[in-house]
């Protein structure tokens, strides 16, 4: 497997990582019957608009197999809520249940680190759902939580937490 930029073609494999990803990932976090109704095919449209229209400042990142079997994916680009032009967002990370733990995280965010000094951005933000386990890796990966906010899915009010590396030296700092 390796890491690649993500093409037009990927639109379907990047769709079925994101809503498997979300069944695992969320299960006993967010409510069941929200994550049984996810369907990769519902997905598929929204993917290949975002292909086809990747800004300059955003990069979409995949991990496939030599036949083109997407088994995970990274996104990221600059910060969106704020608009800060020197401060980059982590917008997703999924990888697939059988390939976590194997190293492929780091691998990824060690293009993402290469990314942001070349784009000349300070620091990184990410957003994770309270309850996810990823909180962990980005914890570890040297992300300070800095502040937390409410959001809606599926009907229920869930946490947010804003990780910071406050600089991006020091992303993986203490992996």
């Amino acid at each position: 497997m390796q890491i690649r930029h993500a093409n037009d073609q990927d639109a379907e494999g990047i769709a079925n990582v994101h809503v498997n990803s979300w069944k695992t990932t969320y299960k006993g976090i967010v409510d069941d019957s929200f994550l049984e109704n996810l369907s990769a095919a519902d997905r598929i449209e929204g993917w290949r608009r975002k292909l086809a229209n990747m800004p300059e400042d955003e990069q979409l990142l995949v991990i496939a197999d030599e036949v083109g079997q997407i088994y995970g994916f990274m996104s990221y680009g600059t910060e969106r809520e704020q608009k800060i032009s020197d401060v980059g967002e982590l917008y997703a990370i999924y990888l697939l249940e059988e390939i976590q733990g194997m190293g492929w995280g780091r691998e990824l965010f060690a293009r993402l680190k290469e990314f942001l000094q070349k784009k000349g951005y300070r620091s990184l933000l990410v957003w994770v759902l309270e309850g996810n386990s990823a909180e962990h890796f980005y914890k570890h990966m040297g992300g300070q939580e800095r502040r937390r906010k409410e959001i809606v899915i599926g009907g229920k009010t869930h946490t947010e937490v804003a990780l910071l590396w406050s600089s991006i030296d020091r992303i993986g700092a203490f992996s």
